[in-house]
C-alpha cells in the first residue's frame, strides 16, 4: 500500500486504492453522482470497477483520502496524451470529498498529489472537467490555478450512438 502522508493536513492520509477498496469507491461514486444530480447515470458495480480498476489491464488509478482514520475523499483519473506536447497527461474523472470533510484541505491535498505524480511520471499537464453550475468547484479550481477551457467544447458518444459509431456511423 502506497501511502502519501507528506506535506497533507493535519490527520489526513493519502494512498493509492487498493482492490478491497472497490465497495469503498463505488459509496464515492455513488454519493458525487447524487451531490451532480446524476444519480440516475451511474450504472457502475463492483465487479466492473474491480476489473478496469485492478484487472489484468488497469485503465484508471484512484487515490484514497482518510482523515482520522476514515474515508474522507477519492480522485480517480488515468493517463492521456497531447499530441502537441508529445507528452502524457493526466485526467482527473472524479474528485470527491466527503461533506463532513470539507474544508480541511483534502480536496487541495489529493490535487497537490496528482500535480507532483504529473511531474513524476513526466506529463504535461493535468485537466478536469466541471460542471458549469457547480460554482463552489469552479471557485476552488481557479484558487489552484486552474483555468477554464472556454474555447473547447467537449463531446461525447455512448449508448446507441456509441454502438451505431461503432457499426459505421
Amino acid at each position: 500500500m502506497d501511502s502519501i502522508d507528506g506535506g497533507n493536513p493535519a490527520g489526513t492520509r493519502l494512498r493509492f486504492a487498493t482492490p478491497g477498496d472497490v465497495p469503498r469507491i463505488l459509496a464515492f461514486i455513488h454519493e458525487l453522482a447524487a451531490y451532480e444530480q446524476l444519480a440516475h447515470e451511474v450504472v457502475a458495480d463492483e465487479a466492473a470497477l474491480h476489473a478496469w480498476l485492478f484487472g489484468a489491464r488497469p485503465m484508471a488509478e484512484v487515490l484514497i483520502a482518510e482523515h482520522g482514520g476514515a474515508a474522507a475523499g477519492f480522485a480517480l483519473f488515468f493517463h492521456n496524451f497531447s499530441t502537441f506536447l508529445a507528452r502524457p497527461g493526466i485526467y482527473l474523472e472524479d474528485l470527491y470529498v466527503r461533506p463532513d470533510y470539507r474544508g480541511h484541505g483534502i480536496g487541495k491535498a489529493l490535487l497537490v498529489r496528482l500535480a507532483a505524480l504529473a511531474r513524476e511520471r513526466g506529463c504535461g499537464r493535468l485537466e478536469w472537467s466541471v460542471l458549469d453550475w457547480n460554482a463552489p468547484a469552479i471557485d476552488f479550481y481557479r484558487a489552484l490555478g486552474g483555468e477554464p477551457l472556454e474555447e473547447w467544447t467537449g463531446f461525447r458518444v455512448s449508448g446507441p450512438a456509441l454502438e451505431a459509431l461503432a457499426d459505421g456511423g
